[in-house]
């Protein structure tokens, strides 16, 4: 298995990134979508496996003070094979110079981030359009 980790988003094919989210239930990802947010992420992490792409992650930064990582998936099929890491320690080596990085954990994964050094904010909030996220991740 050709296993590469990359920034080249320009030329990621976008079906297989939708194809990422959707493995996963994050149906509400168009082309367009996928294009706009990679396109306003500083940090891009694309993984794949014999040139298709199974495994994203992308970070918004100052590059200075503050960084945020978003949207870490793997691919349904490609989870528990230790790619998750790979990408979150590609991203924070990027990230390596920035103050603080921030990442907001789906429900259930938070221990998977504090293995990786990140811990639980004391003073962090947050806002949701989604009542439903809301409901899940706001006190």
């Amino acid at each position: 298995m050709d296993i590469k980790i990359h920034s080249d988003f320009v030329n990621a094919n976008l079906n297989e990134i939708k194809e990422v989210y959707a493995s996963v239930g994050w149906t509400k990802h168009s082309i367009e979508i996928i294009r706009q947010i990679f396109e306003a992420s500083n940090v891009i992490a694309l993984v794949t496996v014999n040139g298709r792409v199974i495994r994203i992650g992308r970070a918004i930064t100052d590059g200075v003070f503050n960084a945020a990582i978003y949207d870490v998936v793997v691919h349904q099929d490609f989870q528990r094979q230790g790619i998750a890491k790979k990408i979150m320690e590609f991203l924070l080596d990027k990230l390596s110079d920035v103050s603080c990085v921030h990442l907001i954990s789906t429900t259930g994964n938070e221990g998977f981030y504090r293995k990786l050094g990140l811990k639980k904010l004391k003073t962090g909030m947050a806002r949701y359009l989604n009542p439903k996220l809301s409901d899940e991740y706001l006190d």
